[in-house]
């Protein structure tokens, strides 16, 4: 603590002008009450030259929270390029007889990892795509189909949640796992209906129908506030809710994990297909369920290409989408080490900031969103990632594009709201409890660019009151370098 007070205070003395000293806004934001019990890593730096500004406990480790998807999204941008894409294919196993119209076989969709197929935030792109599958296959004369919708999710590990996540959050849609074939973002809705305080809501409707399950429901109605969880795990077919839900609500919704996306893509695509006419002798299933499938040769009939990565990755930052991370990760995995998991996109990723200049030793990287509570990083590993990729990055533009603009977009979108951020900061957040933290760029009023990470953890009281110092901090730099 000494050595850091006294980086403080030499810093201190080379941003501002005399007069400020421990009037500060930094002395301010350390000597807060809501301060007291808590920890913070921060590191300011000019963006060109990697010249320190301000520093305080720099080499802490510290949660990131979310902004640990700026070292995913930077390392997937910077090795795999802005304009890469995922495929989603469909096709069929067997002999097709034209004459009959059957099909000695199975339906084969193919998951190749794209993390937004299928997405509300990108419908424009996708449409309806089951329907134009089964429009395709259809339009090719089957008529009846001897084995049955199969959806080959073996492109990633059958691990979709990473190990270091909480039970809290895993049933919740922010805790949606990566498959190999993920599909509307991986979320289902629950729409409930609330009374009075304390009654039971009650479950009106499930959407998609499919996403139905047996869920011993615990909730209550109480106050203004969303609090209601899930608790569920990937692939098991009940759960329960627990919490409380905005009492006197006609129409509620908590927002689920699919517990098996494969599963209820092939169950969709079937039902799909039945409607088209088209008869089908077995059920719908997954590679998974199979344990071995053998398929034999695919006759390809449709596929689906995703947005470019760049397009990924803004939507990944601009609205912090857990999800988009995870795939992320283990897509690195898959294309460079021939693995899609967890483990192995962890392990390029690391070699990836090394490469960047970056230190990684006591860096603990859990997975690639930074929902793990035991994600660790310090505030000048994350400064001298943002320097590598505004100095030397390939796709610097796109990640730059990729960060909300303060007060406008994103998750930031009601901070930084003083006029001085505007047009001139632009920032990932990363929260949770008891935890937060910002990382990005900015310009001051001289003209210089800034690079900044700040990480406060186990900090008492309201969050928007840490959000606040943040700001009074930034702004004073902003004004005053």
């Amino acid at each position: 603590m000494i050595k850091g007070r006294f980086l403080v205070f030499l810093f201190v003395a080379s941003v501002w002008p005399p007069g400020w000293s421990q009037d500060t806004a930094l002395g301010a934001f350390l000597s807060d009450p809501a301060m007291t019990h808590a920890s913070m890593s921060l590191c300011i730096r000019d963006a060109v030259s990697g010249m320190p500004v301000l520093d305080y406990g720099s080499q802490k480790r510290m949660n990131p929270a979310s902004v640990l998807k700026l070292i995913t999204s930077a390392a997937a941008l910077e090795l795999l390029g802005a304009d890469y894409t995922f495929t989603t294919g469909v096709g069929y196993t067997g002999k097709f007889n034209r004459k009959s119209g059957i099909l000695k076989g199975d339906i084969v969709i193919r998951g190749g990892g794209d993390p937004a197929l299928g997405s509300g935030r990108l419908a424009d792109h996708y449409g309806d795509f089951m329907s134009r599958w089964a429009d395709a296959l259809s339009g090719m004369g089957i008529r009846k189909i001897k084995g049955r919708v199969i959806t080959d999710d073996s492109y990633y590990d059958y691990l979709p949640v990473p190990a270091k996540w909480l039970w809290e959050d895993i049933g919740n849609y922010y805790g949606a796992g990566a498959f190999g074939l993920s599909v509307f973002d991986n979320t289902y809705e629950i729409h409930l209906r609330t009374t009075s305080v304390s009654a039971t809501p009650i479950i009106t409707g499930i959407f998609p129908e499919e996403c139905r399950r047996l869920l011993d429901n615990r909730l209550v109605a109480e106050g203004n506030t969303d609090k209601g969880y899930v608790f569920a795990a990937p692939y098991i077919g009940n759960g329960w809710l627990a919490g409380s839900v905005p009492e006197d609500r006609d129409d509620f919704v908590l927002k689920a994990s699919i517990p098996d996306p494969p599963q209820l893509v092939a169950e969709i695509t079937d039902k799909k297909l039945r409607e088209k006419g088209i008869r089908i002798a077995g059920t719908p299933t997954t590679t998974r369920e199979l344990v071995v499938f053998k398929g034999g040769e695919l006759t390809p009939v449709a596929s689906v290409v995703s947005p470019t990565l760049s397009e990924i990755v803004e939507i990944l930052n601009h609205e912090s989408v857990n999800l988009y991370a995870e795939h992320l990760l283990k897509e690195l995995g898959k294309v460079f080490m021939d693995t899609g998991t967890t483990a192995a996109g962890i392990e390029v990723v690391r070699q990836f900031l090394t490469g960047s200049g970056v230190i990684t030793d006591g860096m603990f990287i859990e997975d690639g969103s930074g929902l793990s509570p035991l994600n660790a990083i310090s505030s000048e590993e994350m400064a001298n990632l943002l320097i590598h990729m505004r100095t030397r990055g390939k796709y610097f533009r796109e990640f730059y594009s990729s960060f909300p603009e303060a007060g406008q977009k994103g998750t930031i979108a009601k901070y930084f709201q003083d006029p001085v951020f505007n047009s001139n900061l632009r920032a990932k957040s990363g929260s949770m409890t008891r935890v937060r933290s910002y990382a990005g760029y900015f310009t001051t009023h001289s003209g210089k660019e800034m690079t900044f990470c700040v990480m406060v953890n186990n900090f008492t009281g309201p969050s928007h009151r840490i959000v606040t110092l943040i700001e009074s901090l930034l702004k004073q730099i902003i004004l005053n370098s």
